[in-house]
């Protein structure tokens, strides 16, 4: 691949009206693609909307070719896009995500997948560039919302045609998470369901999502469910995903083991409960709803864990957790992130992070039959789990699959 000159991509502008003898700070970049240097903050992105981001190109291959295997495991018919037509998208909300409306960055979705009569369709097809999206996103930004991308017919191009909530199984969706970090992912057969994650992209950073290699590691239930996959357990995507979600969405940081019903084995690793929920609270079951969620995920931003079983009950927060007096220590942690290309490795515990992770990775260690959420104030998310083939505990690192 031909690496681009530092000024294909960045260059002060010389037509700029400063005042002083300093040019005005301007919003830090984000990781811009090979050979932008940094030294041009405070000048103008120039040309971007012509130019093309490396990495889009690089990958467009792969996720094409992801999406037809999907597809004909599947057995379903979809409208997917082809190597040329990903590469276009990528490239327009790339550089769109590096731009501003009102002085914020753009968030957006867009769905490739032809007009529908039940969207909300625009009289006249609108070009698929930078300025288009960027002008757009306010009104697209809720989540659920996407803007819908198709071949314009007549050599035209892509173009948007409007917006739309309905999207089919296996639809290709770009989203734009921040300035430079795209996620590109498609929906389940559950309608009502977090989308999976195919591959994330920022800057010239690439994380293509492994399920294949992952499921094969004996990971954890929820695990499979972030992956795409419905495990025997179902109802984890509809209380252990939201959860984390909410756990990962206030930033204070925070955990949540799951324990098994009827069982009080797990208060051995537990130095203090300050905070017991009497009677146990029972409205996470069958369904819960978005305040219920968000009332527990708020929990977890309380100093020490949540504490639930596996039937969902919420019976403590705030719990301090500790080694048991004659409890096995914790050595070693298998630490795994499913992204292709990753190699699995062993690290000792204290390796691992802050507190949270060392002692969720001794809990599990002495509840063997358990599960622990850990997520941390920069947005990693940790999930601990026992591996019985190993015999040692397995770290997933899995905020590539909550984005």
């Amino acid at each position: 691949m031909t690496i681009p000159r530092e000024s294909d991509y960045c260059a002060p502008n010389p037509d700029a009206d400063f005042t002083g003898s300093e040019p005005p700070p301007s919003p830090p970049l984000p990781n811009l693609p090979f050979g932008c240097s940094r030294s041009f903050e405070w000048g103008n992105l120039i040309a971007m909307d012509r130019l093309d981001y490396p990495t889009a190109h690089a990958v467009s291959h792969t996720i094409a070719e992801h999406f037809r295997r999907e597809v004909k495991v599947a057995g379903i018919r979809a409208d997917i896009p082809d190597a040329a037509t990903i590469e276009r998208i990528i490239n327009a909300a790339f550089w769109a995500s590096l731009r501003r409306e009102e002085g914020r960055p753009p968030t957006i979705s867009l769905a490739y997948l032809p007009p529908a009569g039940s969207a909300l369709l625009v009289e006249r097809p609108l070009p698929l560039d930078p300025v288009t999206l960027t002008k757009l996103a306010p009104a697209v930004e809720r989540p659920g919302v996407h803007l819908g991308v198709w071949n314009n017919g007549a050599g035209g191009g892509l173009a948007v045609w409007g917006a739309t909530r309905l999207i089919p199984p296996l639809c290709f969706v770009l989203e734009v998470i921040e300035p430079g970090l795209l996620v590109i992912k498609h929906r389940r057969a559950d309608p009502d369901g977090k989308f999976a994650n195919v591959a994330v992209l920022e800057g010239d950073q690439v994380k293509i999502v492994d399920a294949e290699g992952t499921l094969a590691s004996e990971c954890p239930d929820f695990v499979s469910t972030l992956l795409g996959f419905d495990p025997a357990s179902g109802s984890a995507d509809n209380v252990l995903l939201p959860l984390a979600l909410s756990m990962r969405a206030h930033h204070h940081g925070g955990s949540l083991l799951v324990v098994p019903h009827g069982s009080d084995a797990w208060r051995k690793s537990i130095v203090s409960v300050p905070y017991q929920v009497a009677p146990p609270f029972s409205k996470l079951r069958d369904g819960a709803s978005k305040d219920a969620i968000d009332a527990i995920g708020g929990l977890t931003a309380v100093d020490g864990a949540v504490i639930l079983n596996d039937r969902w009950d919420v019976l403590a927060f705030g719990a301090k957790l500790g080694r048991t007096e004659s409890g096995p220590f914790v050595e070693q942690v298998l630490v795994r992130e499913p992204i292709r290309g990753h190699t699995p490795v062993k690290v000792h515990a204290s390796e691992l992070g802050g507190t949270r992770h060392l002692s969720a990775a001794q809990f599990i260690h002495e509840q063997r039959d358990s599960l622990a959420l850990v997520a941390s104030q920069d947005g990693r998310f940790t999930v601990f789990g026992w591996s019985q083939r190993a015999r040692m505990v397995h770290a997933y690192r899995v905020e590539a699959l909550l984005l």
